[in-house]
């Protein structure tokens, strides 16, 4: 009867276990090329994303202007299977290096980020204005969609 007793009070007290989220990067499957899947995540501050390279010649980097202030931009290798725990509350653009220009982007929200169900034509403001041609697009079908 103790034991119960500890071990509940053990559980009401202690914070919500951090998830880990899996995310595969492909030249190609069913969905298309050159992309991560999924391309858009909503996680809670303090949850993990590992990377996994499925198939070879990608990694995961952060987009410059395109993470929350005060966090850590990151850059995986090429080929590598990477873990990386986002803390700060905000919408974060991640690249892979070699593929950015044929569109291959991803969006991870943490914690509560308004996502909007449609994007005017003008260039939204969390988007940077010099990014590809087909990661524009890509960035603009995920926010469209990833919201529903």
């Amino acid at each position: 009867m103790k034991f119960h007793m500890v071990f509940a009070a053990a559980m009401l007290a202690s914070p919500l276990i951090a998830e880990t989220h899996e995310v595969q990067m492909f030249n190609r499957n069913e969905q298309g090329a050159m992309l991560y899947q999924p391309e858009y995540l909503q996680i809670a501050p303090g949850d993990s994303v590992r990377f996994i390279p499925t198939q070879p010649s990608h990694n995961a980097a952060t987009i410059d202007g395109m993470i929350p202030e005060g966090a850590t931009p990151f850059k995986s290798k090429i080929n590598e299977d990477f873990i990386v725990t986002l803390t700060e509350s905000g919408r974060y653009g991640i690249k892979c290096s070699p593929h950015f220009a044929m569109g291959m982007v991803m969006v991870i929200d943490v914690g509560d980020v308004a996502v909007a169900q449609e994007l005017p034509e003008d260039l939204p403001e969390d988007l940077p204005e010099d990014l590809p041609k087909r990661a524009m697009q890509r960035f603009r079908d995920i926010l469209t969609v990833g919201a529903q």
